[in-house]
């Protein structure tokens, strides 16, 4: 008992030491600049890193913080605001730290509007099926362009005349099957590229870009930029069609 009384006021009087050296001590000098702190609802992929200075009063998810600090974030100096055991992380990179906005350039609304995008024409009279599909499908899904992105529809509006007149090499006219089934038992019917041509010649060139655009929404909504018109005529003259750029010289069917 006697051990356990002495052990409770060593205790205590080294506690009492503490709390009147703790008392006494000067208050510690602010540090100079703020650690960061990281928003909890950042708008940006990641988490932006906001760095505190003297300044104005700030609201930060509700809450008021001091009024001696203040928001700085991507501000103009020479990398003070990154402590010193980092700093080799970033040097030749950046000054500021590391990039917290996202750079990625990506299209907006009005950049991919139906009603400013080009509107392209193209004879198929004498020209091969496949290569004519694949130039389409490139300006129909925007390859072309320098903006091209895969997710997003940036391409432009094709127009086929005389899709009656498009050609294959070899035996294709003969043996190059179309299938379709009509869901019921027994329904599959399968016909040449011949007989295709004579019933829908439309068919032929929809079916060969379908096959190239992508599988899904995005690539439904392209196919509805396709216009293919059996004959010379088509009734898409008040969007001023320009004629398609065709770098293929094999596009061409020599007999």
């Amino acid at each position: 008992i006697v051990v356990c009384v002495f052990g409770i006021r060593l205790c205590f009087f080294f506690f009492c030491v503490v709390a009147m050296a703790a008392a006494v001590a000067p208050p510690a000098a602010p540090p100079l600049f703020s650690p960061p702190l990281l928003h909890p609802c950042s708008p940006f992929a990641g988490r932006a890193a906001l760095f505190l200075s003297p300044g104005l009063p700030v609201h930060l998810g509700g809450a008021r913080l001091a009024p001696s600090l203040a928001i700085r974030c991507q501000v103009q100096s020479k990398g003070r605001f990154i402590p010193a055991e980092h700093r080799w992380m970033y040097e030749g990179i950046q000054k500021l730290g590391p990039d917290i906005w996202n750079r990625t350039w990506y299209p907006k609304a009005e950049d991919h509007v139906n009603i400013k995008k080009t509107w392209y024409i193209v004879d198929a009279a004498n020209k091969r099926l496949g290569r004519l599909a694949s130039t389409i499908a490139v300006y129909i899904r925007g390859k072309n362009l320098a903006t091209f992105t895969p997710s997003v529809d940036m391409g432009a509006y094709v127009i086929v005349i005389n899709a009656e007149k498009v050609c294959v090499t070899g035996k294709k006219r003969t043996q190059k099957l179309y299938r379709r089934h009509s869901g019921r038992p027994g329904g599959l019917k399968e016909e040449t590229f011949d007989q295709l041509q004579r019933r829908i010649p439309e068919r032929i060139v929809e079916h060969a870009v379908r096959g190239m655009l992508p599988k899904g929404r995005l690539g439904r909504r392209l196919f509805t930029h396709l216009k293919v018109y059996k004959g010379p005529e088509h009734p898409h003259v008040a969007q001023r069609p320009q004629p398609l750029p065709i770098v293929d010289k094999r596009i061409f069917f020599e007999e």
